[in-house]
């Protein structure tokens, strides 16, 4: 007894052993702070918000509740998750042993001439027995490697699906911001459309009082003609951008109305303030990649103990009989027991490349870690220089779209007591269009730059 207990002790110590190398985050490759031409205002929260108290509009967050709801592209990333959680739960079940129940009953005749008796050979048998089925001592922790690479696997699916998450937040408030410039793009363009037309009609007058030529004319009707022309083509966007913003929801939005001023309301700018480098560890595609790297290290491991010996034990614990009645009655019991030791000799060289394979993903998946890292600090480097510059582009943008409206104003007045000619007024008209356009344009990058943050700075990583 006491020589039984110790091999069991024996036992459960050898199968804990694993040969898999002691795994170790790889130090992040990145500065501790942002760099100076991105610097950011001391004082602020060390982490990002939920989506629904970074963007605070209402019409925003109904959008984005409904993308989260029906997106089918997040449905598919959801049901990958479980997938995954399937994969591991099948791994996992190779750790303990699978036993059944099985009932079988087995009847058989031989003739006469096949018999040393001279007599029919007739077998009939009952069983009912508990089954333990191949179950495989884990001495070198092949199956417990095994185990791990499939939870890191199943916990790198999961990050991908939070990362997919938080992209598709960021892009539907995107999409969201670009259908907002298209229609204020459009309604400037209608509106300057409709001013030019109306001074094609003066222009005709003053020509047919001899004040204004034919060259008058053609100009004016030039510029009225491009305005048309510039209003289509923001039709035409504005209508992709709408399709782009349906398809991301998963239905069909309320109509946004046109005319509406672009901008977000409460853009939360200090809460970006003060963030750490750090926090890009907090990037799901940051825990994917780790993941992926803890998956590789484990399936080292699992490479390792295929070239030492593997024990499997196979067995059956019941009762036999040859009636059926007596299946249970005394001296019918019947068991079976085999063990089975496999040690590989020659596969020619299969093991060793396998292990070679591991080794080798081991390395891309360190450096495909390391990879994503710095591409996520030089994202989120980027953005922060960027909602600066932007910040400061808007500033001067608005001053030149003022004075540009005001040198309109003048010139137009000019014109219209006959100081100024035409061509001075059509190019004022040009600049001061061109100017509100550009403002537009660099208002829906400045918002852009923001939304794009919550999403490079890991924000709502949750999933609900």
């Amino acid at each position: 007894m006491i020589k039984n207990s110790a091999l069991i002790v024996m036992l459960a110590a050898l199968s804990g052993c694993s040969l898999a190398p002691t795994y170790q985050r790889p130090a992040a490759p990145l500065p501790a702070a942002w760099p100076v031409s991105a610097a950011v205002k001391p004082g602020a929260a060390s982490h990002m918000p939920d989506w629904q108290t970074y963007f605070t509009d209402p019409r925003l967050q109904a959008l984005i509740s409904a993308s989260l709801e029906h997106n089918r592209d997040l449905r598919i990333a959801t049901a990958r998750i479980s997938e995954a959680r399937a994969q591991y739960g099948i791994v996992q079940a190779d750790r303990l042993p699978n036993v059944s129940l099985g009932a079988q009953r087995a009847a058989s005749l031989s003739p006469a001439n096949t018999s040393f008796t001279g007599n029919p050979f007739r077998v009939q048998r009952y069983d009912v027995s508990a089954n333990l089925v191949s179950f495989e001592i884990d001495f070198w922790g092949r199956v417990a490697s095994l185990n791990e690479a499939a939870r890191a696997s199943f916990l790198a699916t999961e990050a991908a699906q939070r990362a997919f998450r938080l992209s598709l937040i960021s892009d539907v408030a995107n999409a969201y911001l670009t259908v907002l410039e298209l229609n204020e793009r459009s309604a400037l363009a209608q509106a300057t459309a409709t001013g030019r037309s109306d001074m094609v009609s003066l222009i005709r007058q003053r020509r047919d009082v001899g004040i204004a030529g034919d060259l008058d004319v053609l100009q004016a009707e030039g510029s009225y003609q491009a305005a048309l022309a510039d209003q289509a083509n923001l039709q035409r966007q504005l209508a992709a951008a709408e399709n782009l913003l349906d398809s991301l929801v998963g239905k069909t939005p309320a109509q946004l109305p046109a005319g509406r001023s672009l901008a977000l309301q409460a853009i939360p700018a200090d809460w970006i303030a003060d963030v750490p480098s750090e926090v890009l560890l907090q990037r799901p595609d940051v825990i994917a990649a780790e993941q992926r790297l803890i998956a590789s290290n484990a399936s080292i491991g699992a490479a390792r103990a295929a070239f030492l010996p593997r024990i499997s034990l196979t067995g059956a614990l019941g009762t036999a009989s040859r009636q059926l009645g007596g299946l249970f009655g005394a001296g019918s019991q019947a068991w079976s027991f085999q063990p089975a030791l496999t040690l590989p000799l020659f596969d020619a060289g299969r093991n060793s490349a396998n292990l070679d394979v591991s080794r080798a993903r081991n390395v891309i998946a360190v450096a495909e870690y390391e990879k994503t890292i710095q591409q996520a600090f030089r994202e989120v480097a980027d953005l922060l220089s960027a909602r600066d510059s932007l910040t400061r582009q808007l500033s001067a943008q608005q001053a030149n779209s003022y004075t540009q409206q005001q040198r309109l104003k003048l010139v137009d007045v000019r014109y219209r007591a006959g100081i100024a000619n035409h061509l001075e007024l059509l190019d004022a008209e040009r600049d001061a269009y061109a100017a509100e356009q550009g403002e537009l344009q660099v208002r829906r990058a400045q918002l852009t730059a923001f939304t794009q943050l919550y999403k490079a700075l890991a924000g709502d990583t949750k999933v609900n």
